[in-house]
Parts: structure tokens; sequence; C-alpha cells
């Protein structure tokens, strides 16, 4: 049973997820289709990015990872698939493919949409199974697609690096109000270079240790730790970090003011290095 992740925006308050796994079972009803969510925030690419690229790596070789967010941020022509350190995954031209894999595809495709066809969340989803079912069938990626697409490109957001200092972005909140930032261990040991540190955030809290897990500290009591994916997190034994410290990732408020100004804002957490 080949395994197929699907990750989307839509949301679960109408038929649409069930739709698409349905179109995706008629296509072939061997899939084995697990969810990874379908809550991601509309045009959060830095959100979106870290949400897929922490699943996939998790997956076996050969998965198909379909991933149906801003499908329609413009007017498609086509739809990509990419075969990536033994991944195939299938997405929108719209520069989220390189956020995730933080780099350019080792191969890549692009699916051509008919256009006398209504371009819809569920037209889209058949164009995607059956490429993936021509892939089962033994074809390779440059006989199902236009190798020649030329991709959009959006580079991942990245912290901002001195000397002295790594400060990040908060790029999600999850569901224990948790927040996140973009700071991964690797970045922070690379620049820290066996210094103490302090963490600095909203109304100039401060954290000057990294702990192992949240029962390190007292009920109640903040800590920064690395989760599972490596990144850095700033929590509350049993407490809401997000909702105390009045922390936020990029919100439907700050997207309407990208749209007058043009810009992304993002509130970020410093580390100092001593």
């Amino acid at each position: 049973m080949p395994l197929l992740t699907l990750t989307s925006d839509i949301g679960q308050q109408d038929f649409l997820v069930g739709a698409v796994k349905g179109q995706l079972l008629q296509a072939n009803e061997t899939f084995n289709i697990i969810d990874v969510t379908h809550h991601l925030s509309p045009f959060n690419y830095p959100q979106a990015a870290y949400v897929c690229r922490n699943a996939i790596k998790n997956f076996p070789a050969e998965t198909f990872h379909l991933i149906m967010v801003n499908l329609f941020d413009e007017k498609p022509e086509h739809m990509l698939l990419a075969e990536h350190n033994g991944h195939f995954i299938g997405c929108a031209d719209n520069g989220l493919l390189t956020m995730i894999l933080e780099e350019v595809p080792q191969k890549v495709v692009a699916l051509a949409l008919d256009k006398t066809q209504q371009k819809n969340t569920l037209y889209c989803t058949t164009i995607f199974a059956n490429a993936f079912n021509l892939l089962l069938s033994g074809k390779n990626l440059e006989d199902i697609g236009d190798p020649s697409v030329s991709i959009q490109v959006k580079n991942p957001l990245k912290p901002m690096l001195g000397n002295n200092w790594i400060e990040g972005q908060i790029i999600f909140i999850d569901n224990f109000e948790n927040v996140i930032v973009n700071i991964t261990k690797d970045n922070f040991e690379e620049q820290r270079k066996g210094r103490s540190f302090k963490i600095v955030f909203k109304r100039d809290e401060v954290i000057d240790k990294v702990s192992e897990t949240y029962a390190d500290v007292n009920e109640g009591e903040k800590l920064a730790l690395f989760n599972s994916a490596g990144y850095l997190e700033i929590a509350i034994n049993k407490g809401n970090a997000a909702g105390l410290f009045g922390l936020q990732g990029y919100s439907e408020k700050q997207q309407q003011h990208q749209y007058m100004s043009n810009r992304i804002f993002y509130q970020t957490v410093k580390v100092y290095f001593e």
C-alpha cells in the first residue's frame, strides 16, 4: 500500500478534505492516506514550510506527499511534482517547495492543467493522483511532466546573525501555545561557540539555560528547549507561553498589513552570547 501524506490549509469545517481523499481513493484504492494537518494558516509560507519539512523527513523513501497549500495564490497553468531524496512531493508552483526543501529539488516537472477545465481543488487532486499512479506503474518523473519548467523560488526564513547574537522569528504556535522560533540547535551552537547566553523576548523576559524537558523547571515557570524537530521552543511548564507573554506568529491581521506595505512582520526572539 503506497503511503500518501496529505497537508493543506483547507480546514475541516466542510466537505473538501473528505472529497479530496475520495478522489485519491477513486484513482487508487490502495493509497494509505495519512493526514499531517489541514489547519495551516493561509499565505503563511514559513509556517507551512516548517510543518511540511519536519513531517516529510520522518517518512520512508518512496512516500508520496500531497501539499495543498495556497494552490491558487496565482492563476495556475500547471502544478509541480518533485522527486527529492527518494520522496515524491506534489504542490503548487508558488515557491513553497524550495522553502520546504531549503534547496532546489533534485528533479521536478510541471504537470499541465487542462485550460478547458475549472481549476479547483478537486481537479488538481485528480492531476496529482494520476501522476502518482504513473510513478507507481514504473514511469520516470520525466515521462509524466515537463522537466524544463522554471519553478518559482522562495528562500526559507532564516535567523539574523551578529558576532554576539542571533535573532530568530516566531514561525509556529503549537496546540499547547508553545512558541517555536526558526533557530535550530545547529544554528545556536555554531553561533554560541561555547559561550554563555541569554534568550530575550517580549517584555524583556530572559532565559539563560536550555532545558531537556518541560519538567526541568517547576510548574508555571518558563523554559527554553530544542523540540523534536530541533528548533528553539519557548514554553511554560503546564502553561501557555504564547498567551501569557503576548507572543504570536504571522497572523491574518499582519497579512492584511502586508498587502498594503509589501512587508511581512514576525515577532522575534533574540539570543545574546557573552
